[in-house]
């Protein structure tokens, strides 16, 4: 295959929409530092697994930290902490089905101790947060790939 070093005209174009946008966005995206970059050996140790939450409370003296009960299937049920009380009600998480950091090292938060994490996007300067889930259902402790 030859490699063409031809410009293309610069021609204005519209703005991209949709998942356009998106692509476009990407391309023009700073990549990461070499010592930011993981290898994949280092990356398939973190074990990602679904998990259903059965039960949600409000940390003793916290405005901002849930008291999460999941069950991660074959790994059981635990117990994560996490700060998403601002975006979420008890009630709006109870039977959801989330992602978690299954392997992560036990912590205490507050004094309750929290052995996982929750995965979660957001968006820098407008409060938006959205918990990662399944497309649809699947078995709690399924393995995230």
């Amino acid at each position: 295959m030859e490699n063409s070093t031809e410009k293309l005209p610069n021609t204005p174009s519209a703005p991209a929409q949709g998942a356009d946008a998106a692509l476009t966005h990407t391309a023009t995206a700073t990549p990461p530092a070499a010592e930011e970059l993981i290898d994949i050996d280092l990356f398939a140790r973190v074990k990602l697994r679904t998990a259903t939450v059965l039960k949600v409370e409000l940390v003793p003296k916290s405005k901002k930290l849930y008291q999460i009960q999941v069950d991660v299937g074959e790994l059981g049920q635990r117990q994560i902490v996490s700060g998403i009380a601002p975006y979420y009600t008890p009630e709006q998480l109870v039977g959801k089905q989330i992602v978690i950091v299954a392997n992560l090292k036990p912590a205490k938060l507050m004094g309750v101790e929290s052995n996982g994490m929750l995965l979660a996007a957001s968006t820098e300067g407008d409060g938006t947060l959205a918990l990662l889930t399944p497309e649809r259902p699947i078995a709690s402790g399924a393995r995230v790939r």
